[in-house]
């Protein structure tokens, strides 16, 4: 038996230690069936814990993988195959062809939560530094993204401020939107130990399901979908009320306190509990437990940030921190759950489409002239206009005026909201890359050119978890085929658009060495951090400057702010509620989410039989007295209808759901079920701020398959559903 490797789960921003171990090490390429994985015992974030995701990802290396370049000029035609040398000629001709004919910013590129660092680095390099659009954008878009917003806006930088010892530290744990047990067990895990052991630990969990995580609660709230704002702004009425705030906190560190306490004096308890669907008890109990504790940490995820009002959701809460003086101090303060592995090291390298490097902005001239002397860039080489959110870009596509799209490591045909029309955009495509490990996928259909990709084992890098702890991913199996890794794709681009100097990376250690000079001075200074020391001493967490021995695990402990004034900022938000709201034609709301075993579009884990066996098939959770008047039956089938689609599920009949409020999982593409897309039905209205869309809620209407049959579709999904074009894609091959 080899020498355990260590690594780190590539699934969610939980960021779980693995070790890897290998029965025929001495062979370079032993097959993946040849690996065990187990918990890194060593690893400071998950101490040795391991979920079924983690446990069984070898499981899936080898299976389905796109091995060498791929072309077609028309998607009716099929695949053939080609040579990088071929490939990259490909890119370099259309990329130098739309700057002539159309502009530089007809380019955009969509990236992933997936990549490491140092991929999601050289990337905006390459687009935002040498090709001079800011059009990258990536799917922490559609996860993160409000989080980002209200951070930067309420404490002024991005940043979680809490470590996962707060888990095992707070008297109070307050979750919302996230169904924690589930979709970020290990995280949960070490909280609920703690939770058992210590009975005077409150949980309260804050969701209109009764999942896993609400089942362990001390108090569940199961609000209407859409009321956070009102529920946060009722809990600071009754904390105000009762004398649980800190006027001297309030004072000394913070600022727009008066807004805000006019915000709260609208949210009576009797108001709060009427518009969020809860009793004036459970309102008064919550804000009882929060007062009452020394500690409280609030973990938040999707729920929260994808929202129309997401942003003002995260500040809202945050506002319950600022008004108790529950932050900067072991166990308690605002804390997010990171959906992807590394989304937080996606937003250290710049990686959506208003940021740069090292927590800077494109509009900021100091910000622009920082990043373009390090990447020896003429002065004005980036653009001071913030490039086009992934939604941006579906429209671009609509309108003509996006000329090519590069798709990578993320799979948007099943992930994004109004999926048809995202679809038909894509058809419209004059040219689209997509670079992906695995083949089939259904977002493989829709492109030109594909690129195989290296994936987690097959590269090396780091990523970053939710704790701000950074960990390097080191290589240990040769890739198949010929994949490479992603930097060095978006690298060898560069070069051969003339770009030499900027691209003389000759390892991905090169790569983070240059991407952490960017960080110097930042809240997220990472200095201190090199592939070498990580190798040496294992995960570390920044802040952590050049020369600094010890990383500090809590940002704003001295209780000061990286704003202006140097203190945090109250938000004063009146709720607006769901951008739609049911009606008499649609009168339920559908709420999406994960569940245990997949992730996110099942790129990897549908092709893992345990996972598969686990969950089957697709399904929608109806509470037994909408079910009764449906009359449907558990295990019947349903049609589901929103203004922009459809789909079809078997029906879970069970008093976990709310009345009039239904769930479906997000997992399932057309590649793994038939007409059972989430997003066929989700809609794109997005936060102002933060762009991310309300992908956790859209009015919808139920009706049983026998009575579909003899119905007809809505007007709107017909249009979208039977629209053909001369670029309809071939037909996917079906997993099995």
């Amino acid at each position: 038996m080899s020498t355990p490797i260590k690594t780190l789960c590539p699934y969610c921003g939980v960021g779980c230690g693995l070790e890897v171990v290998s029965s025929e090490a001495s062979q370079p390429s032993a097959p993946a069936s040849t690996y065990k994985v187990r918990g890194d015992r060593s690893h400071p974030s998950s101490q040795g814990m391991v979920c079924v995701k983690g446990a069984t990802v070898m499981e899936a290396i080898d299976r389905d993988r796109l091995l060498y370049p791929l072309w077609r000029e028309s998607l009716d035609q099929e695949f053939r195959r080609i040579s990088w040398e071929e490939a990259f000629q490909k890119i370099v001709d259309r990329i130098q062809t739309i700057q002539q004919t159309q502009g530089k910013d007809a380019i955009c590129v969509y990236g992933s939560g997936q990549f490491l660092t140092e991929d999601y680095y050289t990337a905006q390099k390459l687009v935002k530094g040498c090709l001079g659009t800011n059009n990258f954008d990536a799917n922490s878009r559609l996860c993160m993204s409000s989080a980002v917003a209200g951070y930067l806006q309420s404490l002024g930088s991005d940043g979680p401020p809490c470590c996962y010892d707060d888990l095992e530290l707070t008297d109070c744990a307050f979750i919302v939107g996230s169904n924690a047990a589930e979709c970020h067990p290990i995280a949960f895990n070490r909280f609920r130990k703690h939770h058992k052991r210590n009975p005077n630990v409150k949980l309260i969990v804050v969701d209109p399901r009764c999942t896993e995580t609400a089942e362990a609660a001390d108090l569940h709230l199961p609000i209407r979908p859409g009321t956070d704002i009102d529920l946060f702004n009722g809990m600071a009425h009754l904390l105000k009320q009762w004398g649980y705030d800190q006027p001297e906190f309030i004072a000394q560190h913070t600022a727009g306190f008066a807004a805000f306490e006019e915000v709260m004096q609208h949210y009576s308890p009797q108001v709060t509990a009427e518009r969020c669907g809860i009793s004036v008890e459970q309102l008064e109990q919550a804000a009882r437990m929060w007062g009452e504790s020394n500690r409280v940490l609030s973990l938040w995820s999707m729920g929260m940030n994808q929202s129309s009002e997401g942003t003002a959701k995260v500040r809202s809460l945050i506002n319950l921190h600022l008004l108790t003086g529950q932050i900067g101090k072991p166990g308690a303060g605002p804390f997010s759950l990171t959906g992807q592995p590394n989304a937080m090291g996606g937003r250290e390298a710049g990686g959506l489409s208003h940021l740069l490097p090292g927590y800077r902005f494109v509009m900021s001239d100091r910000h622009r002239a920082e990043v373009e002397q390090v990447w020896k860039l003429p002065a004005g080489s980036i653009s001071p206009h913030p490039g086009r959110t992934v939604w941006d870009m579906i429209t671009g596509l609509e309108t003509g005026e996006v000329g090519l799209v590069w798709i990578a490591a993320t799979n948007p045909v099943v992930s994004l909201p109004d999926l048809e029309r995202a679809k038909f955009a894509l058809r419209r495509s004059p040219f689209t890359i997509y670079q992906e490990a695995y083949y089939p996928t259904e977002t493989a259909a829709y492109a030109h050119l594909l690129l195989p990709a290296c994936q987690w084992s097959e590269k090396t890098g780091t990523m970053t978890n939710s704790e701000r702890r950074v960990t390097l991913c080191s290589a240990f199996r040769p890739a198949p085929g010929e994949a490479k890794p992603d930097w060095e794709i978006f690298a060898e681009v560069g070069r051969r658009l003339g770009f030499k100097e900027q691209f003389a990376f000759e390892s991905a250690a090169d790569v983070h060495a240059e991407f952490v000079r960017l960080t110097r001075n930042r809240v997220c200074d990472m200095t201190g951090i090199s592939h070498d020391r990580l190798q040496t001493e294992g995960p570390l967490q920044w802040p952590l400057a050049e020369g600094q021995l010890v990383s500090t695990p809590r940002l704003y402990h001295d209780l000061r702010f990286p704003t202006p004034d140097g203190r945090a900022r109250f938000g004063a938000s009146y709720s607006r509620g769901l951008a739609e709201p049911p009606d008499e034609n649609f009168p339920y709301v559908l709420t999406t989410g994960r569940l245990y075993g997949h992730w996110h579009t099942q790129t990897r884990t549908g092709r893992i039989e345990k996972i598969r066996q686990m969950h089957p098939a697709p399904f929608i959770e109806i509470h037994p007295r909408d079910a009764a008047q449906l009359e449907v039956n558990d295990g019947e089938w349903v049609e589901v209808r929103s203004r922009r689609g459809m789909a079809r599920f078997p029906a879970k009949v069970t008093k976990a759901i709310a009345p009039r409020t239904l769930f479906v999982p997000m997992h399932w593409g057309e590649l793994w079920a038939d007409q059972a897309e989430a997003n066929a039905l989700t809609h794109p209205t997005a936060c102002p701020d933060s762009k991310q869309p309300e992908l956790k809620a859209c009015a919808v209407q139920l009706i049983p398959i026998r009575q579909a049959e003899s119905l007809h579709p809505l007007e709107a999904a017909t249009d979208l559903l039977s629209a053909t074009s001369p670029l309809t894609p071939s037909p996917l091959p079906r997993v099995h």
